[in-house]
């Protein structure tokens, strides 16, 4: 990757997946903090709260606020509307609508590092 000092938001209900997720990214030497929510509400709040994220990791199946909810709400918003998006999840038939809805991405879980950086590399510019 070429960018560096990058700030992911990771979204995940399984506090075992985002504890994964954040010793991924920051073993890249890319990312130099990743901020953990369990739901798409708390990522929202975390949303309001910063300018400075440059990629979100997104769970679709999560309570409270869903991953494709989530979506919505931040393409609705013209604040948050070009942050980059990447979808992880076991349900490969949630696809098509994570992509209507707006996501840059998608990946299965479970994730592989390689996968995981070939895909930010592409979206975030």
């Amino acid at each position: 990757m070429t960018q560096k000092d990058l700030v992911v938001l990771a979204v995940d209900d399984d506090m075992i997946n985002l504890k994964l997720l954040k010793s991924m990214l920051l073993k890249t030497g890319n990312v130099k903090e990743v901020i953990e929510a369990k739901n798409g509400s708390d990522a929202i709040g975390e949303l309001k709260g910063r300018n400075d994220i440059d990629l979100i990791l997104l769970d679709i199946i999560m309570p409270i606020m869903g991953g494709i909810e989530m979506l919505k709400v931040v393409r609705a918003d013209d604040s948050l509307r070009q942050l980059p998006i990447i979808v992880l999840t076991t349900d490969e038939t949630k696809k098509a609508e994570a992509l209507e809805a707006g996501a840059n991405g998608f990946l299965m879980k479970p994730i592989r590092n390689d996968e995981l950086l070939a895909k930010m590399e592409t979206v975030i510019v």
